[in-house]
């Protein structure tokens, strides 16, 4: 029995089912070291240098993360004021200064003809809108704000504008906040400025609040529960992707040097930068299906007659690697590849330069694989030459077992002894499979989570490389809906390349080892269907090597 051979079909079948663990249902990762998760913020109002007349300390995390429960009456109607750029549409609400609409306009909803653009705030007021300001209990997040205007319109590609507005706390202190916006750019720059028109001297923390709910829906439903929608941050030169059993139970705090926070899903951010060191803490609370979060200031005093300015950066928009690299903070490290980052970057950078020529992202998909065969193609070559020269040994190695069955030991040295004089090495058959699976998962990384991949066609009816691929024949099929007609193929090609393949005598082995291409097609019916492309391309190239050897040994032995 060809042990080595099992020994490949087994490391096989681990890796496939130990990456499915991974990918789709995650191994419980322990918080990293520099958290500091808490059930409350302490005001660290013994640090003020001068005795205030009159304090108003930040508010505990239990009150910071409260659903609100009752609207405000204003005496006057908040109006809403609409930013439109190439980007995007935004609409800020005079009401608390926070942004009730993002529209992305070269993102769209759904793959639907009809679709609308992708909506990044999903809230609605009775849940709260994100980006409200808040100054400790001395300013709250409810604060009617005046606009300088109604709708920026920004049309060319040098195009920027400003949106200023003023709002009143009613106890002296007047809140100036400033947007600033690029017409070809996702980032904007908000500033706020905290000015104290009362006689008495006033302490405060800056807080820049965010409400979230998953970018797919208005839940996690079955489709989306394997993708992470959550709050993130990259704190302490680390990205952290919380999840949200860390905080159902109570506020979480994290604390230190934060680059960016906020919320991101699988293809889009929802970030916050704070500048000049506006920001020390990160609050999360709530659910998977809705977050609330805060980033939190250290506090200030502000004397009478005094001010306060807060600066940061928003981004709204696509995690495009390329583009987040250029806009910096760190940005782009919320596309997170995980242990496959080295081959994952590289691969997206390859993809991206053969779309750059071809205009299609399944022929960047195929061209990729064909680069990622070259370059294994001299391994695979010794490997299947191995294998090769492993089946004509196989007659020599059933005389040794039936010879030396009763002597275990006696039997494995002459075994040894076999692959040294014919210079075989048992293992070089698994060599090619085993490099090749990082390969797999950083690709599979890759396809999905790339947002070019999002809704890229190929051909035919493959119209979203990044969805698993169906062929709609008029009815539905019972779960999968549609014809995987994709996958078949592969699950066919890696049945052909099986059989070409060198097997044992031993037809256990050999019934055991062509069950393989059966399980990786039931394994790949909901993969992305680009990397199903990528598999059967890999193994149509393999088949190819195949005959190739097959021939060479014809010939030679002729």
């Amino acid at each position: 029995m060809d042990t080595y051979r099992a020994f490949l079909a087994i490391l096989i079948s681990l890796a496939i089912l130990l990456g499915y663990q991974y990918f789709f249902v995650g191994f419980d990762k322990p918080a990293p070291e520099n958290e500091t998760a808490t059930t409350a913020v302490t005001t660290p109002g013994e640090e003020a240098s001068a005795t205030p007349q009159a304090v108003s300390p930040a508010p505990p995390a239990e009150e910071i993360m409260k659903t609100p429960v009752e609207a405000v009456v204003y005496d006057r109607t908040p109006e809403e004021v609409t930013i439109d750029t190439d980007l995007y549409t935004a609409t800020i609400s005079e009401d608390g200064g926070t942004v009730t609409s993002f529209v992305l306009k070269k993102h769209m909803e759904t793959k639907g003809e009809n679709s609308k653009g992708m909506e990044l705030v999903k809230t609605s007021a009775t849940e709260g809108f994100p980006l409200q300001f808040s100054w400790g209990s001395a300013v709250g997040t409810k604060i009617l704000y005046t606009a300088d205007s109604r709708k920026l319109t920004l049309s060319t590609n040098d195009s920027k504008a400003e949106l200023h507005l003023v709002g009143r706390a009613g106890n002296g202190l007047t809140v100036e906040r400033v947007y600033r916006f690029d017409n070809q750019s996702y980032l904007m720059d908000m500033t706020v400025k905290v000015i104290n028109g009362s006689g008495t001297i006033l302490q405060g923390a800056p807080h820049v609040g965010l409400v979230n709910k998953p970018f797919t829906g208005g839940t996690a439903g079955p489709a989306n529960r394997f993708l992470f929608n959550g709050p993130a941050i990259y704190l302490n030169d680390e990205l952290s992707q919380v999840k949200a059993d860390e905080f159902e139970e109570g506020p979480k705090v994290m604390q230190g040097a934060i680059d960016w926070a906020g919320y991101e899903g699988n293809y889009f951010l929802c970030g916050v930068v704070p500048l000049d060191g506006a920001a020390t803490s990160f609050t999360m609370q709530g659910t998977q299906d809705l977050v609330r979060s805060e980033i939190g200031g250290a506090l200030d005093t502000l004397q009478p007659g005094s001010a306060k300015e807060y600066k940061y950066h928003v981004f709204y928009g696509p995690k495009k690697l390329k583009m987040l690299k250029e806009i910096g903070f760190n940005l782009d490290r919320s596309v997170n590849f995980g242990w496959f980052d080295l081959i994952a970057k590289p691969a997206l950078w390859l993809l991206n330069m053969f779309y750059g020529v071809f205009h299609n992202y399944g022929i960047a998909i195929i061209l990729v694989t064909v680069l990622f065969k070259g370059v294994f193609w001299p391994i695979s070559q010794k490997g299947m030459k191995s294998m090769k020269n492993m089946q004509k040994l196989q007659p020599k190695m059933v005389k040794i077992k039936e010879k030396y069955k009763n002597d275990p030991t006696r039997m494995n040295q002459e075994v040894m002894n076999l692959y040294k004089t014919y210079k075989v090495n048992p293992l070089g058959g698994c060599l090619p499979m085993v490099l090749q699976i990082p390969v797999f998962f950083a690709l599979y990384k890759v396809l999905l989570q790339a947002i070019e991949l999002r809704h890229a066609p190929f051909m035919l009816w493959i119209t979203d490389l990044s969805a698993p691929d169906r062929l709609w024949l008029g009815f539905q099929i019972p779960y999968l809906g549609g014809l995987p007609v994709l996958t078949l193929l592969m699950g066919a090609s890696m049945f052909l390349q099986q059989k070409l393949t060198p097997t044992t005598a031993d037809p256990t082995q050999a019934r055991i080892m062509m069950f393989l291409p059966v399980i990786f097609t039931f394994m790949f019916l909901n993969f992305a269907s680009g990397l199903v492309l990528y598999w059967f391309v890999n193994n149509l190239l393999s088949i190819l090597q195949q005959v190739l050897i097959n021939r060479e040994k014809k010939t030679a032995a002729a």
